[in-house]
Parts: C-alpha cells; sequence; structure tokens
C-alpha cells in the first residue's frame, strides 16, 4: 500500500473511531439511559392505572366501611371519648361478671385528622366471665383489641387475669373556614 493511500486510511478510520466514540458516548448512551427511564416512568404509570381501577371498583365497600368508621368513631373531644370508653368498659364488666383492676387510657395523636386513644386493661375473673368480658369488647365496633395475655391468678386456675392493651378511633372535625 502507498503511504499516501496509507495516510488516507489512517485518516478515515481516525474519522470512523471518533465518531463512534461520539456516537457511542453522546448519543447511544444517553438515548439508552432515556429509553429506560421512560420504560420506568411507563410501567410505574400502568401500576397507579391498575391500582387505581381497583379502587375504583371497590369504591362502594370503602365508601361502606368508611361510613361505618365515621358513625362508631369516637368523639373527637378526648374527655368525653375517655368517658364513653371507660363507661362501655364498666358496663360490660358489669354484664360479664368480670372485675377491672385497672384502665390507663393514653391518647396518641399521629396525624392532625384522628387520634387514638391506647387503653390498657387489667380484669379478673373465671375463663367465663372474662372470654365474655372480651367477646363484649370485640362485638364494639368503636374499638379494636390489639393484645391479649391470660394468666392463673390462683393455684386451681379457677381465677385468671386479663390484660388487654384495647384502642379506639377518634376523628378529628376539619376546622369550618369562614366564606
Amino acid at each position: 500500500m502507498k503511504p499516501e493511500q496509507r495516510q488516507k486510511f489512517l485518516i478515515v478510520l481516525t474519522l470512523v473511531a471518533a465518531g463512534l466514540f461520539v456516537g457511542v458516548n453522546y448519543v447511544f448512551t444517553p438515548l439508552a439511559n432515556l429509553w429506560s427511564a421512560r420504560s420506568g416512568q411507563i410501567k410505574e404509570l400502568r401500576t397507579k392505572v391498575g391500582d387505581g381501577k381497583k379502587l375504583v371498583t371497590r369504591e362502594a365497600a370503602i365508601r361502606s366501611h368508611w361510613n361505618d368508621m365515621l358513625a362508631n368513631a369516637l368523639p373527637d373531644s378526648t374527655s368525653l371519648a375517655e368517658q364513653q370508653m371507660l363507661k362501655s368498659l364498666d358496663n360490660w364488666a358489669h354484664s360479664s361478671g368480670a372485675e377491672i383492676a385497672s384502665i390507663m387510657p393514653q391518647w396518641k395523636s399521629d396525624s392532625t385528622n384522628y387520634m387514638t386513644l391506647n387503653c390498657r386493661v387489667e380484669a379478673s375473673g373465671t375463663l367465663g366471665k372474662l372470654s365474655q368480658f372480651l367477646y363484649s369488647i370485640e362485638k364494639s365496633p368503636a374499638l379494636k383489641v390489639d393484645s391479649a395475655a391470660l394468666s392463673v391468678h390462683d393455684n386451681t386456675g379457677q381465677q385468671l387475669t386479663l390484660g388487654l392493651q384495647i384502642s379506639g378511633l377518634a376523628l378529628m372535625k376539619p376546622a369550618t373556614q369562614g366564606k
């Protein structure tokens, strides 16, 4: 090969290599990254649309559950809510024959929209009385039993102690704004 032809060949080869370098690093790679990002966004949007369609199909059940929660929530006044819970616990204990040893209510506010009244309850009695007391609490739509612990109070196993952690939901009314 002649030196002039070799020189032209090397120049063309260098230009092709430089063009490939620029093409790969400044055109192909950014486009591939953009394509991958768009694919991820499309996948995420399809998932959100699917979730939205599922919510729309379950709208009636969700609204019914929400209306039940609104109807059965504790009052938004802390003193009224505590009074309602204590009165209910006392009524259930009286009707079941269980004896309440202690009640320790505690408010927890995680949001401006709702508060939860967590209550530790210690009750004693026979297995039948305590199970009826627990059933009454579980049957209440306003309260939820978070945990329960049963322990023997005497040697014969007739007197038991029931430790409960229960909670109730109080929904805060939105602040009304002047019109």
